[in-house]
């Protein structure tokens, strides 16, 4: 018997032709002798000589957006509060004391007779303490109306109210530091209390918006 014969029940299956590539998948060419095999499609490779470019980064603390003011600025907020309270009430003394100041300087001139009069000194120099004592309410009145605008801004403002109130809670750390040492050359405990006080708001309220935590706050997104 012949193994050649294709009727032949001993001899070799017969060979099966190769099938064709379904329908919308790419054909692969026969493989040459000495070519290497075709790789199928992938993406463009990066060119030869230029690094791998990495993933584009978040600017810096984008995962980190405070969602609530931090405590620093929060206590910073209450003790600008507590400021302008104090401001208000010291304007409004300076302003009676003007007005009381004011009141005697008319009395006296009503009562010099003459220019020569020693009633007349008194009332010019009454107008004049009058003048500078309510000008320094009005100051003070107007630290109170800077102290309550920074601390109401302190929820929607940017890098405009930060710097502001660093520049005013470093102001005022400067100030009570002068008081300070005025109170501790007078040796008296009464005199060095509040401008303690005033160095420990000046000192909060100057690093509350320049830690990180409120910088972030004053640097986040707002919609």
């Amino acid at each position: 018997m012949s193994f050649g014969d294709p009727n032949n029940p001993y001899g070799p299956p017969p060979q099966q032709p190769p099938a064709a590539p379904g329908y919308g998948y790419p054909q692969q060419a026969p493989q040459q002798p000495g070519i290497p095999p075709q790789q199928g499609y992938a993406a463009p490779q990066q060119p030869y000589g230029y690094p791998q470019q990495p993933a584009y980064p978040g600017y810096p603390g984008a995962n980190m957006v405070p969602q609530s003011m931090p405590g620093l600025l929060v206590t910073a907020r209450v003790f600008l509060y507590i400021i302008s309270a104090v401001q208000i009430v010291l304007g409004l003394i300076y302003l009676y004391v003007a007005a009381f100041v004011n009141d005697v300087s008319d009395s006296a001139d009503s009562l010099s007779s003459s220019s020569d009069d020693p009633f007349s000194d008194i009332s010019d120099f009454g107008d004049a303490a009058a003048g500078l004592i309510a000008g320094i309410a009005i100051f003070v009145l107007a630290l109170a109306a800077l102290s309550i605008t920074l601390g109401v801004k302190f929820g929607r403002g940017g890098q405009g109210v930060r710097i502001t109130t660093v520049i005013y809670g470093a102001l005022g750390t400067i100030v009570g530091l002068l008081l300070l040492f005025i109170g501790l050359d007078s040796g008296m405990a009464s005199a060095v209390i509040f401008p303690l006080l005033w160095v420990v708001f000046g000192a909060i309220i100057t690093a509350a918006p320049v830690v990180p935590s409120g910088t972030a706050w004053f640097a986040r997104p707002r919609y």
